[in-house]
């Protein structure tokens, strides 16, 4: 982030503080709760925010070099994502032009190739059909046609990105997706984190609470009171829209220690937590010596139900046993926040949605990131529509 923003965020959160308020949206906002459990709605959004939209499929460090590989199907789409011979990275459907068979599982290193571990067709990381055992037998069919279908995908500043539906244009314009925050996203070298862990997580909520939950810090006093609420300043958020896209700003309590230092010297980030949402489905958050990325997804045709993909990110990777002490203590901690305290508290809401014991629930003018995500989901849908 660069210091002239630093600089001003942290000018309006010490103003915040003495005159007790926080940023707030120009009015409350009615929210139907038929946006959590209609499966007409959750189709919608399938279709729309995960078929057309970029998603973040990961960092660079994900893909160190040549061959090596991730997967993703929580779309709905099987995907494989892959840096080719050349550095470039590159996405593909995840399926074998034979039988359909998936060509690989999870992360790892295909090598100059990936095989297909049905029948043994080989495909080269450029996608092209390289290898058919018995080829006599397919004699007459098209081999340059039956390559792997390919996906728009590109990578920038440190960051993957891929369209899931084939039928959209090859190009991929990450500066204008992001509605101008990409440049503040360049500046934090996301390229140069290394991948620490990842966990999957799966609970009874429809995936946009789980959003939800990290736009508002007006339950940190109540809910977090012993956990991460005597770290952050309860009810006190900046909030800024790059189109449907968002930067919500947490400070920390050690914020009070800027006053009376020059401003050329502040720096907001160890102050802070800043929480991206890159719509329509990632949570980035910038912590003080780590990233995270939550990426979360409906589960199958479930309006109550999700899965969530979490990964840690850190400066340097942990080589020694006392730093991976560290960075597992830190996933710990965002773990059992997350698990014990804003997803039971998610799954009652969902429950009473199902109940239809009301018809709408209210966001407060202190909620103004909350409001703007559930905002730009409306209208996406509904221009998709």
């Amino acid at each position: 982030m660069q210091h002239a923003t630093q600089v001003r965020l942290t000018r309006e959160i010490l103003a915040h503080l003495d005159a007790r308020t926080t940023a707030q949206a120009a009015d409350i906002m009615y929210h139907a709760t038929s946006a959590y459990d209609s499966p007409q709605r959750l189709q919608l959004e399938k279709q729309l925010l995960f078929r057309k939209y970029p998603l973040l499929m990961g960092l660079s460090g994900q893909l160190a070099g040549p061959g090596d590989y991730l997967t993703d199907s929580f779309s709905g789409i099987p995907i494989i994502v892959v840096r080719d011979g050349e550095g470039t990275v590159r996405a593909f459907l995840n399926v074998c032009r034979h039988r359909g068979a998936r060509l690989v599982e999870g992360c790892g290193h295909a090598g100059r190739a990936f095989n297909c571990p049905y029948h043994g067709w080989s495909y080269s990381l450029q996608g092209k059909l390289m290898g058919i055992p018995d080829r006599k037998s397919f004699a007459g069919m098209d081999k340059d046609g039956r390559g792997l279908t390919e996906l728009p995908a590109t990578e920038r500043d440190g960051l993957i990105w891929v369209i899931p539906d084939p039928g959209q244009d090859r190009t991929l314009d990450v500066d204008a997706f992001l509605g101008g925050m990409a440049p503040e996203l360049a500046s934090y070298g996301l390229a140069n984190y290394h991948h620490h862990e990842t966990r999957i997580l799966r609970r009874k909520l429809n995936w946009k609470i789980v959003i939800d939950t990290f736009l508002e810090p007006y339950h940190f006093g109540v809910l977090h009171a012993d956990t991460v609420g005597p770290i952050f300043v309860p009810n006190l958020c900046l909030f800024e829209a790059f189109g449907p896209h968002l930067r919500e700003t947490l400070p920390r309590r050690t914020i009070e220690g800027l006053r009376g230092t020059p401003e050329a010297e502040w720096d907001l980030i160890p102050h802070s937590a800043l929480v991206y949402v890159l719509f329509p489905n990632t949570v980035l958050v910038m912590q003080i010596d780590h990233v995270e990325t939550w990426r979360i997804f409906p589960a199958a045709d479930k309006v109550d139900e999700c899965v969530m993909y979490l990964d840690f990110f850190i400066p340097e990777p942990a080589e020694t046993e006392s730093a991976k002490q560290h960075w597992d203590r830190n996933m710990e901690l965002t773990i059992r926040t997350v698990n014990d305290e804003d997803f039971p508290i998610g799954e009652g809401i969902q429950a009473g949605f199902a109940s239809k014991a009301q018809t709408e629930i209210v966001f407060g003018r202190n909620e103004p990131a909350l409001a703007h995500f559930e905002r730009s989901v409306n209208e996406a849908v509904a221009v998709g529509q």
